[in-house]
């Protein structure tokens, strides 16, 4: 293995270029599947990564039940300074399950608790909750996506921003955001350096829902009003893995990009341009993380299958 076992530790570095462009130069749409299919490979392969380092420490411990052959100093020799390394995944590695297991247990304990607390209303697909605070977020649900919204949000609104509000959490429900979301926030508990990609998803999957909702509405300006009135005075979505009207990401910037004429969608930048270069540059590093993963895994198992006493 040598050191193509701690590659996949570090290389979601090679993606913060493009979490810094991704929002602004391409479209929404491509920047939320881009970032959030990077950062889960990443995550995916960094966990691992530490999984088999934890795989070499742990047998190096007194009294473990693997077997005596996989202590042996050949297989020690695949790991470069294997002592330290082995026995450091393994709380890294503990840590990482409980952040990760907090983080979905959460998640599925808020919207339980929302759908509940839904359950006398009329099944609708808007639920106008009387609360002088105002807040709308989409709640997706295993039977029926709801859109929950308070009096308060909207009587601050008009009828054409209350039409914009509706349309922009409906594309998040149609877009399943909620997964974008949920991905990128696993990913980041299991490793660090994703956090950038975390932050921008929760931007891009916001601007995302704005064009939907701008072109069903048929006006930028309105949407972009509509964010702006509802960012004054809400207090946003009860979990960050679930879309907000007027969260996630720097309102200016989504009122700014509203202003503008709509983005124009390709599937893929030009590498001769400074967002390209990055998006390649993290392609470039999601593959050689991927690479490297496997390659550890395949040769640790070769050589612990050889060590193992029949």
């Amino acid at each position: 293995m040598g050191v193509f076992v701690f590659l996949p530790l570090v290389l979601p570095l090679t993606a913060w270029p493009i979490a810094r462009l991704a929002g602004h130069h391409l479209h929404p749409r491509t920047a939320t599947w881009l970032l959030t299919g990077a950062a889960a490979v990443l995550a995916v392969c960094s966990t691992l990564c530490l999984a088999l380092l934890m795989v070499v420490g742990t047998a190096q411990l007194p009294g473990n039940p693997l077997p005596d052959g996989w202590s042996d100093p050949e297989v020690r020799e695949a790991v470069p300074y294997d002592e330290v390394a082995g026995k450091a995944a393994i709380p890294a590695l503990l840590a990482v399950i409980a952040s990760c297991a907090s983080a979905a247990w959460r998640h599925r304990r808020v919207r339980r608790s929302s759908r509940r607390a839904l359950a006398g209303l009329p099944a609708t697909p808007v639920a106008v909750l009387r609360d002088e605070v105002p807040y709308a977020y989409a709640l997706p649900g295993s039977r029926r996506d709801r859109i929950v919204v308070s009096t308060g949000m909207l009587a601050a609104l008009t009828s054409g921003e209350r039409r914009a509000l509706f349309a922009h959490e409906r594309a998040h429900l149609t877009g399943g955001h909620h997964r974008f979301l949920l991905a990128v926030q696993l990913a980041a508990r299991a490793n660090p350096f994703l956090r950038p990609l975390r932050s921008v998803v929760a931007y891009t999957a916001e601007r995302w829902a704005d064009e939907e909702a701008a072109a069903k509405v048929g006006s930028r300006r309105t949407v972009a009003v509509a964010i702006g009135k509802a960012a004054l005075i809400s207090r946003g979505a009860p979990l960050a893995t679930l879309a907000s009207f007027a969260a996630a990401g720097p309102v200016p910037s989504r009122v700014a990009a509203l202003l503008e004429p709509a983005p124009v969608s390709s599937r893929w930048p030009s590498v001769f341009t400074a967002v390209g270069m990055a998006t390649w540059g993290a392609a470039a590093g999601t593959a050689v993380s991927a690479l490297s993963s496997a390659n550890s895994a395949v040769t640790l198992f070769f050589i612990l299958h050889a060590a193992t006493p029949l």
